[in-house]
């Protein structure tokens, strides 16, 4: 006599829904972070009128605390890489929180120019440096061995989501209620992040006696962070060994022509380019608000084509892509929004941030999956300066020159050497990861 098959036998297991696996949920609370630090560095530019108006201070004093806060956020970047890899991700990210918080809380009090620097500059710009993209290259990391680029582009398009989102936020507080509303939304908001982070941030798979998401042997992803010398000596070394490889300098040379044509040339300068030729600010200033919806868009389709096409090819295409838009912008500016320009707009905003996915996942496989993050946080420092050189360079090229034409097409060329620098990237031979089951 035959035993029937128990409803609880091999078929049942199978049928049975797999867990959510905690990478997800890890990812999920990266995001909301991301979010946030990108709303946190929002609310400075859409303060400088009403502290002009309130202080008297120039708009060159107030823009000189911005420019601590950008550099702060490239620069603090790699350190930070570090400081996750010795003490973990959720202390870092947390004592980030709260420097925000108390940077943007302060500035209610503020009476003096030293204040705001101090605030906006220092406390902000170390706090939201410390979320950066080092941030998303540590998590995706440590959690992800399948799916890392689609996790790398969602994650990178936070920064574009917590714009979107909060800027018209804050300008609207800032006109009804006043700036000081306005900063304590950014505080509260980052106080708000903490508890998500203390309960759902994990600085590593084996903290919770798991594996990475999609982790097989021959590709189980970094081992669990060790608490041992100085991180701020550790980022110096690993920028130290980066350094005499010929492939760091060719990413960073890619990424800070990737920086001047984006936050330091469109970001910075479309805008009164845009009005020299005759186009309401309005007008661009909502132009530039569609590049960042098509940004989110267009970073997390790159994310998913990292998973499946040579980084390096993706990025060849970027920059090329880039380029042309940069060298046909000159003849699209006009007083209204012609069909063209839209077209500009829509591509530049695909292509808009789409190279971090790529630039992350050949830091990794060159650098290894333990100092990639912090490898990828010195290659995202050179995107700030390059950021930096092209919003000052622009403007003296305005001043010189009387328009922006000039700069556009230089930034065009630059493109075109990013694009070489790209393809001179050399593939490191990856091992053919084993078929892993429950990759969800």
């Amino acid at each position: 006599m035959t035993t029937p098959p128990s409803p609880r036998g091999p078929e049942a297991t199978l049928a049975r829904p797999q867990p959510v696996h905690w990478a997800w949920i890890v990812a999920s609370v990266a995001f909301v972070t991301l979010v946030g630090a990108a709303a946190f560095r929002s609310v400075p530019g859409v303060l400088v009128e009403p502290l002009h108006d309130e202080f008297g201070w120039s708009r060159g004093l107030i823009g000189s605390a911005v420019s601590l806060n950008l550099m702060l956020f490239g620069l603090m970047s790699p350190f930070a890489a570090a400081l996750m890899d010795r003490f973990g991700v959720r202390p870092v990210v947390t004592f980030a929180l709260v420097m925000v918080a108390v940077g943007s809380g302060l500035t209610v009090f503020m009476t003096e120019p030293w204040q705001l620097i101090l605030c906006w500059g220092l406390l902000v710009g170390i706090g939201t440096g410390s979320m950066s993209m080092a941030f998303v290259a540590t998590i995706t990391s440590r959690w992800f061995v399948a799916r890392r680029g689609l996790v790398s582009g969602i994650l990178t398009a936070g920064n574009a989501t917590g714009q979107l989102i909060f800027l018209p936020v804050v300008a609207w507080l800032a006109t009804e209620h006043g700036w000081r509303t306005a900063a304590l939304l950014a505080a509260g908001a980052a106080l708000a992040v903490v508890p998500l982070v203390l309960l759902f941030l994990r600085n590593h798979p084996a903290d919770l006696g798991l594996r990475a998401l999609g982790a097989t042997d021959a590709d189980p992803g970094p081992p669990p962070h060790q608490q041992v010398g100085s991180s701020a000596g550790r980022a110096l070394s690993v920028l130290k060994d980066a350094a005499r490889s010929r492939t760091f300098w060719l990413l960073s040379g890619g990424f800070a022509i990737c920086g001047m044509t984006t936050n330091g040339l469109i970001a910075t300068h479309f805008v009164p380019a845009a009005h020299d030729h005759g186009m309401p600010a309005t007008a661009a200033a909502s132009l530039l608000a569609v590049v960042g919806i098509f940004d989110v868009v267009g970073t997390i389709a790159s994310g998913w084509l990292t998973d499946k096409v040579d980084p390096r090819i993706l990025l060849v295409g970027y920059y090329a892509l880039r380029g042309v838009g940069l060298m046909t912008l000159p003849a699209l500016m006009s007083p209204h929004v012609q069909p063209s320009m839209w077209v500009f707009i829509i591509v530049y905003g695909l292509d808009w941030v789409a190279t971090v996915p790529p630039t992350v996942a050949l830091c990794r496989e060159h650098f290894g999956a333990a100092t990639g993050p912090i490898v990828f946080g010195w290659v995202f420092a050179s995107h700030q300066v390059g950021a930096a050189v092209a919003a000052t360079g622009a403007g003296v090229v305005r001043d010189v020159t009387g328009g922006y034409d000039p700069a556009f097409y230089a930034a065009a060329g630059l493109c075109a050497v990013a694009a070489l620098m790209s393809y001179a990237v050399r593939r490191t031979p990856q091992p053919t990861p084993a078929p892993s089951a429950g990759v969800m």
